[in-house]
């Protein structure tokens, strides 16, 4: 069976209540259970992570980088500090794919550097949560 990592950073525990307008009104569980069920339908195991500690990101980074066919990953604020979330990108064999429910390059000027976009295997911003999916469908329908 085919295997993809969807991993969450800092925040994203807070979706459906932060900033509706800009992140959406559906709970990252409720998400998590649309990724899964649909990985299910295709044949595919889909795994949810989320913290908001960037150690936690980098082990979750390690533990499906070697074994899994996709991370799916958004890093939140560490997108724009992270050089270990960025370095640990770098060093797993499963591509890894940048993915933003908002677009970060129209927004705060220091939200326009991505430190691990060049490490990525290709990113997807400013879809809200449907980014997620179509990065999923992607690989599920094309990739895998």
């Amino acid at each position: 069976m085919k295997r993809i990592a969807i991993i969450n950073g800092p925040n994203l525990n807070l979706l459906g209540s932060r900033e509706p307008e800009v992140y959406g009104n559906q709970s990252l569980k409720e998400l998590e259970a649309k990724w899964v069920a649909f990985g299910q339908v295709k044949g595919v195991e889909v795994t949810c992570f989320q913290s908001n500690v960037e150690g936690e990101l980098i082990n979750a980074i390690q533990a499906h980088g070697f074994d899994a066919d996709a991370i799916l990953i958004n890093p939140g604020g560490y997108t724009h500090t992270s050089v270990a979330i960025r370095d640990a990108v770098a060093a797993v064999e499963a591509p890894v794919y940048e993915v933003h429910i908002s677009h970060p390059e129209a927004r705060e000027d220091f939200r326009k550097t991505s430190l691990i976009r060049e490490v990525c295997a290709g990113s997807v911003s400013g879809l809200g949560v449907r980014g997620y999916m179509s990065v999923l469908d992607a690989l599920l329908n094309v990739r895998l």
